[in-house]
């Protein structure tokens, strides 16, 4: 059994010390194996909103991280920084890896570096991009669960998010799901939930679902949606029984300043 703690959007510089401590206490509680942390690490990039967020990782006492930054770890006020050492702050807190992967007996899960630092805030995928992650999933085995780590959200449920979608998801999708990705994980937008990406995307040849995550530590949550972060439970299937995997949703809970299991797919995956 492999357990995954999705987080994102945490936005240090702008972290509620309640929050910080419910999630401290729900990662203690639930000992995943893995956590992953899709962007938005901080709120505008400065080296002391690095280092808290470093120092919070660190305390969260998982065995394995896989971060990615997101645009707001990107410069936006230091003009030069933003143009000739974009990623400097993060590379100093997080290492020089901006599109790590992580690969168990039981998980593959490849970080996709989507920030653009032309950009203020879209997301982009590129290509090349797109073809390096589609040939390290082919290369997957049935009892892996495999997934793709974005910033920005591959695929939205409501039309006014489709302005922040990933730029380049819809080839991104089809391509991924072809070659065997179960979940692709984001945040950004601070909405949390579950979506079957292919029912949205035509030419997807197998299932593959989006999962996203809410801000995590926050005050800057956005459409009634409190603070949150996701759960992902893995077993390896037998050779003669469904691959399916366990998403569960922890909302924090203001009157019992903890997070709460408050959702809960049972997401049947394809061969």
């Amino acid at each position: 059994m492999s357990l995954l703690l999705h987080i994102s959007d945490t936005h240090f510089g702008t972290e509620e010390p309640p929050v910080v401590q419910a999630l401290q206490a729900l990662a203690h509680e639930l000992r995943p194996d893995l956590l992953v942390l899709s962007g938005d690490i901080t709120q505008r990039a400065r080296s002391a909103q690095f280092a808290a967020a470093r120092a919070f990782v660190d305390s969260l006492r998982i065995p394995r991280v896989l971060t990615l930054p997101g645009n707001h770890d990107i410069p936006l006020y230091n003009v030069a920084a933003r143009m000739f050492s974009p990623y400097a702050g993060y590379m100093a807190a997080f290492g020089d890896v901006l599109e790590p992967e992580v690969a168990t007996d039981g998980l593959l899960v490849i970080g996709v570096n989507t920030t653009r630092p032309a950009r203020h805030k879209d997301g982009e995928v590129s290509r090349t991009q797109v073809e390096r992650v589609a040939g390290r999933l082919r290369q997957a085995k049935r009892e892996t669960l495999r997934v793709v780590v974005t910033h920005q959200p591959a695929c939205v449920l409501r039309a006014e998010d489709e302005k922040d979608r990933l730029r380049g998801a819809d080839a991104a999708i089809r391509a991924w799901s072809q070659a065997g990705a179960d979940l692709v994980l984001g945040g950004h937008i601070h909405l949390p939930y579950v979506g079957d990406a292919c029912s949205r995307i035509q030419g997807s040849g197998r299932t593959l679902y989006c999962v996203q995550a809410g801000t995590a530590l926050s005050h800057r949550v956005r459409h009634g949606s409190p603070n949150s972060v996701n759960t992902i439970r893995w077993q390896p299937p037998a050779p003669d029984q469904p691959r399916h995997c366990e998403v569960q949703r922890w909302d924090f809970d203001l009157a019992d300043a903890r997070f709460e299991a408050t959702q809960h797919h049972s997401l049947v995956l394809s061969e």
